[in-house]
């Protein structure tokens, strides 16, 4: 590992502190540790980054195509957008947990000696899937395809209008219409968002080394409606038929929507991309698992 990109809120005095903690770490190893240079000004106004040296500061696109490692100092969320980025350009990521729960993250900051590791060879690639998504209109014979994105969480299609209101939505998995729910949405989750928004909802957990795709209602208003699991090779497609919404909303990851008119699809699968996550640690998912929920 010679190049190595930092990303966190700079804006936020207690992980400006963290990440120079990190970089000082790293500098040990004679790696150059970037960050991107609009970042710059928020750290040296930063009193423990007077006379420090050890970030370069470099444009945004030079930090992702130059870094072979992003460590990310955060919660989930952090690392999840930084996942975006990453995957696109297949550069594995270690989180470093600064947020509450930290599931995806592999340390903390009071076990920062574990990053010699990076560079004796003592660590692991986890691969974990993602979702691809295409929001196509109504037109059944020749579709046309509005929007294209990908998570490594879930897609959630939901009202969005903060008003708990019922809309209808209508699953089908290669073009098998499987059940129309009533229900606040639906929630189509990678094994690794299994355990975020879709657990919340009363969704299965799902080992990461399983492949497939976790499909959970939220707040149905039937007795019958019951979380799905599909092999990730399904195509599967959620069309709003409500009556009373025109437009709904599809939300990627918790960070990013897209509309959903009336008799529009949007259309799920496994995405060629996937996230790749640093493992120094050796222990199993449901040591994780307990160790992390236990927090609640």
């Amino acid at each position: 590992m010679k190049k190595i990109a930092l990303i966190t809120n700079f804006n936020i005095a207690d992980k400006v502190t963290a990440a120079l903690t990190v970089a000082q770490k790293l500098k040990q190893f004679g790696c150059e540790v970037m960050t991107a240079s609009y970042n710059k000004e928020k750290i040296l106004r930063h009193r423990f980054a007077r006379g420090r040296t050890e970030i370069s500061y470099v444009p945004q696109d030079v930090l992702y195509s130059e870094a072979e490692l992003l460590i990310v100092l955060g919660g989930d969320g952090t690392i999840l957008e930084a996942s975006r980025r990453a995957a696109m350009r297949q550069i594995p990521i270690l989180g470093i947990n600064l947020g509450h729960l930290g599931y995806m993250a592999e340390l903390e900051m009071d076990e920062l000696d574990l990053l010699e590791q990076l560079f004796n060879g003592e660590y692991s690639i986890e691969q974990r899937s993602m979702l691809s998504l295409e929001i196509a209109d109504e037109n059944a014979e020749n579709p046309k395809i509005r929007i294209s994105s990908f998570a490594l969480n879930e897609v959630a299609v939901t009202n969005g209008s903060g008003i708990a209101r019922i809309v209808e939505l209508e699953l089908s998995e290669g073009g098998e219409i499987i059940s129309t729910y009533r229900a606040d949405g639906l929630i189509v989750a990678t094994p690794t968002g299994s355990t975020a928004y879709s657990m919340s909802a009363g969704g299965a957990i799902a080992d990461p080394r399983v492949n497939c795709l976790c499909v959970t209602p939220i707040s149905p208003h039937s007795l019958a409606a019951r979380p799905l699991i599909f092999p990730d090779s399904a195509v599967l497609e959620v069309r709003n038929v409500s009556m009373r919404e025109k437009m709904l909303y599809v939300t990627v990851d918790g960070r990013i929507n897209y509309e959903l008119y009336r008799g529009h699809v949007a259309r799920i699968t496994r995405s060629s991309m996937v996230t790749q996550l640093i493992r120094l640690k050796k222990y199993s998912f449901y040591r994780k698992l307990r160790a992390k929920m236990s927090r609640e």
